[in-house]
């Protein structure tokens, strides 16, 4: 007989005796919440007009709740599967916990309880007769996800879902995120959880403080075709319930930990050498991880891991050579945070020679990251396409254009919050990436002044689709100009937050592109005037599918006459608080070619309630429109719109 879970508190949802006898009318005692996974039909309340009167005492307990424990769990292993099961569930809080700590093979399947019930047998229908192996065919599907946050987070909740799904196919996806201040997840709700759904594949725990080694650790005896965990701000779990859970689930192939102050290196170290599906791991902000556990690891795993993220561990420079020498199948690889990590360790993973498989690179926050190093990676994975480097203060105009020179399959690059690269290293980077190079982003790079490149013009970079300079305040006409003549193919354009570019700047970069713009991002460059939109629509009309003027504030009713003019699939348009007025709107309308899809107006206030006919003859292929802080627009009017266009979404 197993250990039956009691949940304590009033097992009753009703107050009083029992008004029937007969346990088969219990169901219809109960009502159950909109919100709980289980199944019940609608039940009527009993209305009396009279005084009433039973011939025994109204505080007698039901005769069904004086029966032990051990003699409800027989009686419920018996109950069919379904309907049934999910009705006793509600009857009350004890009889839920005492079903859902039924394991799932305690069950007696649909032959057995026919032999000993020929009642039920004569009630149910040939089509709920299920056999045992169909059964359990259709529980390892796991196809269903459930996912509790903040204050619906709590046992009983994770009960009824232990419950209400195992008809349904089974529970595949779990994720709990944060947990009742009262009545919070502990490891009574992990154990129904393991017990009721042995399909569970996925398993998330977010800021769940009260659940510990014991509640994992039944997840990992009870659910061994478990795949991916995710463990996030869980203080009272340690190394014991990671190594229940490498013991027992076989099948692990991601590891997410992060916040979780009691697991260290022993935990790390017995998931490395027991799960030999590993493919991805990511540690963050674990104290009591350091070299011996990431090592470890890393080189028990090193034939199938393919994702690597560490980040704001205390680990050195021996971490970073085992994972250059092990890392055979690394991927993707992100390395951020770690303070005690030099320049040799980077220097030593590059030389390794051992990430040749590596395409994908983000360091954040790594003193470590110097010219040298920076080489000395790209040297060392020659097959990278993509690399992010942010807040890596030490690294120069030379480690840039060195990086590039090396890195001759790069596709990608990202630069965030670099300060000593300045223009003169991204423009000899670009001439140096090789033919392959298609995104460059710069964001917040303030070692980037406007200047006159007075040398002559490198090489173009052809290859470039994909430029993106967002909030680089040092970035102006100037080097716009030069970059638009180095990147004569580019298709996408961010400029978010330039405020020092003018026309002057932005008309040759629109005069150079060759290839058509598809995208260009404008918002905050608020020098620009109705004479580079102009150009803009003139030049790229035929091509342009995405505008931004999000802030650009001398832009007027002249920029929407020349882009319904020319602008022949643009779907999306923003001129957010931007000078248009109602002319500039009805003019934007009456285009028979344009065909917009999304529209923003927001804080646009010469833009008043006239406008009603033209949105409402623009809904026809409108799904988005943006009226917030339109002062001039009544409500009337948007409560007219929202009646109109029903297939839209309004913002107002």
């Amino acid at each position: 007989m197993p250990a039956l879970v009691n949940y304590s508190g009033d097992d009753e949802i009703y107050s009083g005796g029992s008004f029937y006898t007969n346990s088969s009318d219990l169901g219809r005692l109960y009502s159950i919440g909109s919100r709980v996974d289980v199944y019940s039909p609608a039940c009527k309340r009993a209305r009396f007009s009279a005084p009433y009167h039973f011939g025994f005492e109204q505080n007698k307990r039901p005769s069904i709740e004086v029966l032990p424990d051990e003699c409800l769990f027989e009686i419920f292993r018996r109950v069919p599967e379904g309907k049934e099961r999910s009705t006793c569930a509600c009857v009350s809080k004890k009889w839920l916990m005492l079903l859902s700590s039924i394991r799932r093979n305690e069950f007696c399947n649909g032959s057995a309880a026919a032999e000993e019930n020929e009642t039920v047998t004569a009630v149910l229908n040939d089509a709920e007769m299920v056999s045992c192996e169909e059964n359990k065919e259709v529980e390892s599907d796991g196809y269903l996800t459930r996912s509790l946050e903040g204050k619906k987070a709590t046992d009983m909740r994770l009960a009824a879902i232990a419950v209400g799904t195992s008809s349904r196919g089974g529970l595949g996806k779990l994720l709990i995120r944060g947990s009742n201040s009262v009545r919070g997840v502990t490891n009574l709700g992990l154990t129904t959880i393991a017990r009721g759904c042995p399909s569970l594949r996925a398993l998330s725990l977010w800021n769940v403080p009260f659940v510990g080694d014991e509640g994992l650790s039944e997840i990992a005896k009870e659910c061994h075709l478990l795949e991916k965990l995710d463990l996030t701000n869980c203080p009272s779990i340690s190394n014991k319930g990671l190594i229940a859970v490498a013991e027992n689930c076989l099948n692990l192939s991601s590891l997410n930990i992060e916040s979780c102050s009691k697991i260290g290196n022993e935990g790390l170290q017995t998931i490395g050498k027991l799960c030999p599906k590993l493919q991805s791991i990511s540690i963050k902000d674990c104290p009591l991880v350091g070299d011996h556990g990431v090592s470890c690891l890393l080189s028990s795993a090193s034939s199938v891991l393919t994702r690597v993220k560490l980040e704001a561990l205390n680990i050195t420079d021996f971490s970073l050579a085992v994972i250059g020498h092990y890392g055979k199948a690394v991927t993707k690889l992100s390395l951020g945070g770690l303070q005690h990590v030099s320049e040799k360790g980077f220097w030593v993973m590059g030389n390794a020679k051992g990430l040749q498989k590596l395409m994908s690179l983000t360091i954040t926050s790594c003193r470590g990251i110097t010219d040298v190093s920076l080489e000395a990676i790209a040297k060392g994975s020659v097959n990278m396409k993509q690399m992010c480097l942010r807040k890596c203060c030490f690294v120069s105009d030379n480690g840039l254009v060195a990086f590039a020179k090396a890195a001759g399959s790069l596709e990608s690059l990202q630069l965030e919050e670099c300060n000593r690269v300045s223009q003169s290293g991204i423009v000899a980077a670009l001439s140096n990436c090789g033919t392959k190079l298609k995104a460059l982003s710069l964001v917040k790079c303030m070692g980037i002044k406007d200047m006159a490149f007075r040398m002559s013009v490198p090489s173009p970079c052809s290859s470039l689709r994909y430029l993106s300079i967002r909030y680089c305040p040092g970035f102006g006409s100037a080097s716009l100009a030069m970059i638009g003549r180095l990147c004569p193919q580019l298709q996408h354009v961010d400029l978010s937050g330039l405020c020092g570019i003018t026309d002057a700047g932005l008309l040759p970069l629109l005069e150079s592109c060759e290839a058509g713009l598809v995208k260009v991002n404008l918002s905050g460059c608020m020098s620009l005037t109705d004479e580079v939109v102009s150009a803009l629509a003139r030049l790229h009309g035929g091509s342009l599918e995405l505008l931004n003027l999000d802030g650009c504030r001398k832009i007027t009713d002249a920029s929407l006459v020349a882009i319904a003019e020319n602008c022949l699939f643009l779907s999306d348009l923003d001129v957010s608080k931007c000078a248009v007025t109602d002319s500039g709107i009805t003019i934007l309308s009456s285009a028979e070619q344009l065909n917009l899809q999304v529209l923003s107006l927001s804080g646009c206030s010469e833009v008043s309630s006239k406008i009603l006919p033209c949105l409402k003859k623009m809904g026809r292929t409108l799904v988005g429109l943006n009226l917030q802080n339109c002062s001039s627009i009544s409500n009337s009017t948007i409560e007219l719109l929202v009646e109109s266009l029903w297939r839209c979404d309004i913002l107002s």
